[in-house]
C-alpha cells in the first residue's frame, strides 16, 4: 500500500516536470493515453459486447477520470503537490463520511476542515483559484469512486475501467493536438507524461488488486490516507516544495480524520457488503470439536 501511494505521487511529480513545455492539460492527455495502453494490454476489453447501460456508466466514469486528473494537475501547477493532493483527498473522505453517518464522523469532518484551513491559511495572497480547482478534483474523485462501483457491477472484471480510460484519452486527443501544434514540446516532455501515466495509474492499479486479495477494505481505506502524506514528502524531495511546519500539521489532521472515519465496526468500510457476507459465512462455519 505504501508502494502504491509512493508510485502515484511520484508519477504526479514526474509529470509536473513537463508542465513548462507541455502544460498540465497536455501532460494529462499523454498520461491518459499511456494508461489506456497499459490497462488495455492487461484486461483486453471486448468493447463490441458492451450494452447501452454499460456504455453510459463507462462514459460517466471516463468523464470523472479525465476531469479529476485535469483538475489535479492544474491545481498541482498552481499550489503544489502536497496541498493539491490533500485537498483532493476530501473527495473520498466525503464519500466515507456520507456512507457511514456516525457521530464520530462529525468529528472527522471537523478535523478535515480544520486541516485544510491550517494547510491553506487563507490570506489576501492565497491562490484561491488553485484551491478551487483542487476542490473540483475532490468532487470528481468522489464521483469516480461512486461511478466505479456501478461500472464494477455492470461490467465484468476490469474491462469497464480500461474502456473508461480509452474514452477519456480519446476526449483529450483534441486538446493534445492543439497543444502540440502551438507549443511543439520536446521529446522528453512526452516521456515525463508517459511515465506519469504508468506510475500514477498502471502500477498502483496492479498493486491495489494484489493488496485487496489479502486485506479488508477497512484497512485499505485507512491506507489510502498515506497519499497526502506521500505527496508532501515527494513534493519536498523531487520538487523542492518547502512547506512550513503548520502546513504539515494540516496534512496530518486530514490523514487523522480519514483514519477516524474508516475505523470502527460501524464505519463505511466495515459495513461493506462483501465484508458482511464474509462475516455471515464465518458464523455459519461448523466449529471443530476439541
Amino acid at each position: 500500500m505504501a508502494t502504491s501511494a509512493a508510485s502515484t505521487q511520484t508519477g504526479a511529480a514526474v509529470g509536473s516536470f513537463a508542465f513548462g513545455t507541455l502544460g498540465p492539460l497536455g501532460v494529462v492527455a499523454v498520461r491518459q493515453i499511456a494508461a489506456a495502453i497499459a490497462l488495455c494490454s492487461i484486461s483486453r476489453p471486448s468493447l463490441r459486447s458492451f450494452t447501452a447501460s454499460q456504455w453510459r456508466a463507462v462514459a460517466l466514469l471516463a468523464f470523472f477520470f479525465a476531469t479529476m486528473n485535469a483538475a489535479l494537475y492544474t491545481a498541482l501547477d498552481r499550489i503544489g503537490l502536497g496541498m493539491a493532493v490533500t485537498i483532493e483527498f476530501l473527495g473520498p473522505l466525503g464519500v466515507a463520511i456520507w456512507s457511514s453517518r456516525r457521530g464520530r464522523d462529525i468529528c472527522a469532518a471537523g478535523l478535515a476542515l480544520l486541516g485544510v484551513i491550517v494547510l491553506t491559511r487563507p490570506s489576501p495572497t492565497t491562490d484561491f483559484l488553485g484551491i478551487g480547482i483542487a476542490l473540483v478534483a475532490a468532487v470528481c474523485w468522489a464521483g469516480y469512486i461512486l461511478t466505479n462501483r456501478v461500472v464494477g457491477q455492470r461490467v465484468q472484471g476490469v474491462q469497464g475501467t480500461a474502456a473508461a480510460t480509452i474514452l477519456s484519452s480519446l476526449g483529450m486527443l483534441p486538446v493534445l493536438a492543439i497543444i502540440v501544434w502551438h507549443l511543439q514540446p520536446p521529446f522528453e516532455a512526452y516521456l515525463f507524461a508517459a511515465v506519469a501515466g504508468l506510475l500514477s495509474t498502471a502500477v498502483p492499479y496492479a498493486l491495489d488488486l494484489i493488496v485487496l486479495r489479502h486485506i479488508s477494505p477497512l484497512v485499505f481505506g485507512v491506507g489510502m490516507s498515506l497519499n497526502p502524506l506521500f505527496a508532501a514528502v515527494i513534493g519536498l524531495l523531487l520538487l523542492q516544495e518547502q512547506l512550513p511546519l503548520i502546513a504539515w500539521g494540516g496534512i496530518l489532521l486530514v490523514v487523522l480524520s480519514n483514519g477516524l472515519t474508516l475505523t470502527g465496526t460501524g464505519s463505511a468500510a466495515g459495513a461493506a457488503p462483501h465484508v458482511k457476507m464474509l462475516r455471515r459465512r464465518w458464523r455459519r462455519r461448523p466449529r471443530r470439536s476439541t
